[in-house]
C-alpha cells in the first residue's frame, strides 16, 4: 500500500504522523527535534528533560511530547487513507517534490489523492479574487488552457472565482495541482467537489492537514507557501489589494520565484492589487505565451514543450528571420507591433514576413496581422 511509501517502515511513518499531530509544534520545531534526537521514533523515545534540552520547545512542548499517546487516532490516520487510497509522504521520501522540500517550514506531511508526477516540477502557479469578474474567468481559463496544453503543470488552491477557472482550464490542456487549506476529505468549497474529483483523475489533490481539517482561516496563508513553493512562477489574474492571491505572491518572492500579474480595468476593485504589483515590479503579462517565453530557460528538458518546440516544430530559418517569429504567437499581432518590437525596418519586415509565410510557419491574418499557422 501506499503507506509503506518510499521505503519508509511503519512505524516511521506513525511517529512522524503524530509529531504532525501536535498542535504545539510546526514544522520548523518538528525539524529541530529530529535533527536533535535523529529518527522520529527517536523524538518520542526521547525523555522530557532531554526534549526541553532542544532550542524552542520548552516545558509545554516537551510535555506534550512525552505525554502523547493518542496512538489510535495515529492508526485510524493510516487506515483512513489506505481505505481511500490516498497517498501519504514524508518529507524525506525521494517522492515528495524537491522543491517544496528546500523551503523555510516544508511540510512534514502530504495527504496526495491522485498522483504527483516528476514532471510536475515544471508548474506555474495561478491564483486570484473569489469574487472575479466574467472577464478574468474567462481569461484565466484560457490561460491555464494554453499552459497545460504546453506541458506545465497548472497549481492552484481550488477556491471560488480564478482559482476553480484556472483548474477547469488546465482540465482541458493537461495537468492541474489543488492545494487545499483543509483535511482531504472536507473538501472546500463543497460547490467544487464534482471540481476535486476530476482533478484527481488527471493531476493531484494535496494538503497538509490530517484528515478531518476544517478550512479554518489561519490554514490559507499557510496553504500558500505550498502553492508557490510547487512553482517556477505565480501569475495573479485578478485581485484586490487585501487579497490571500499576495500572500502566495510573498511567499513566491521569498522563494525566489517569478511573478507576473495581469493587467486590469483601473476603476474595478478587483484591479487594485494586480495593477499595484505591476507597479511594484511584477511581469505585465497578456497571455500564457508570455509567461512561457519569461520562464524559458527553466523550462529545457519538459517533454511535451522543449524550449526549441514552444513555437511549434519549425524549417529552418535565418537569423533574422528568427528575430522577427521570436515576437510571433497564437495572437494575431501588427505589422507595426513586430516592428517596433523587432527594431526592423518595415519594408525588411515584410520581406522576413513573407518568407516566414512561404516557409509555412506563420500565416497573414486580416489587417496586416500576423500568426503562427
Amino acid at each position: 500500500m501506499h503507506l509503506f511509501c518510499a521505503g519508509i517502515l511503519m512505524s516511521d511513518l506513525r511517529y512522524m504522523l503524530a509529531l504532525n499531530f501536535l498542535p504545539e509544534l510546526g514544522p520548523v520545531l518538528i525539524s529541530r527535534l529530529l535533527a536533535a534526537f535523529g529518527t522520529p521514533e527517536g523524538v518520542f523515545n526521547a525523555s522530557y528533560t532531554e526534549l526541553t534540552r532542544v532550542d524552542g520547545i520548552g516545558k509545554t512542548r516537551a510535555l506534550a511530547v512525552a505525554g502523547f499517546n493518542n496512538w489510535d487516532r495515529i492508526q485510524r490516520e493510516m487506515d483512513i487513507a489506505s481505505a481511500n487510497n490516498i497517498q501519504i509522504l514524508h518529507i524525506n521520501a525521494p517522492e515528495y517534490p524537491e522543491s517544496l522540500r528546500r523551503i523555510h517550514a516544508a511540510p512534514l506531511i502530504l495527504y496526495i489523492r491522485g498522483r504527483l508526477q516528476a514532471d510536475d516540477k515544471y508548474a506555474v502557479a495561478m491564483v486570484g479574487s473569489r469574487r472575479a469578474s466574467a472577464y478574468g474567468m474567462n481569461l484565466a481559463e484560457k490561460m491555464a488552457v494554453k499552459l497545460a496544453s504546453s506541458g506545465l503543470t497548472v497549481v492552484s488552491g481550488m477556491a471560488r472565482g480564478i482559482d476553480t477557472a484556472c483548474h477547469r482550464g488546465a482540465l482541458k490542456g493537461g495537468r492541474t495541482i489543488a492545494v487545499l487549506g483543509s483535511g482531504l476529505d472536507v473538501p472546500y468549497p463543497a460547490s467544487n467537489v464534482g471540481l476535486m474529483k476530476n482533478i484527481m483523475k488527471s493531476g493531484a489533490v494535496i494538503s497538509e492537514f490530517p484528515f478531518g481539517t476544517s478550512p479554518l482561516r489561519e490554514n490559507f496563508p499557510r496553504r500558500n507557501r505550498i502553492i508557490s513553493a510547487l512553482s517556477l512562477g505565480v501569475i495573479v489574474v485578478e485581485a484586490a489589494l487585501d487579497s490571500g492571491s499576495l500572500i502566495t505572491v510573498r511567499y513566491a518572492l521569498e522563494q525566489n520565484k517569478d511573478v507576473f500579474a495581469v493587467p486590469g480595468n483601473v476603476n474595478s476593485v478587483n484591479a487594485k492589487g494586480t495593477n499595484d504589483l505591476i507597479k511594484k515590479g511584477a511581469r505585465l503579462v497578456e497571455s500564457a505565451d508570455e509567461v512561457i517565453d519569461e520562464l524559458g530557460s527553466q523550462l529545457r528538458g519538459l517533454m511535451k514543450c522543449d524550449v526549441q518546440a514552444l513555437k511549434r516544430k519549425l524549417p529552418e530559418l535565418s537569423a533574422e528571420e528568427t528575430a522577427i517569429f521570436s515576437f510571433i504567437n497564437e495572437e494575431p499581432k501588427h505589422i507595426d507591433t513586430l516592428v517596433r518590437a523587432s527594431e526592423i525596418n518595415i519594408s525588411k519586415a515584410l520581406s522576413l514576413l513573407m518568407s516566414l509565410e512561404l516557409k509555412g510557419a506563420i500565416r497573414q491574418t486580416d489587417g496586416k496581422c500576423f500568426m503562427l499557422n
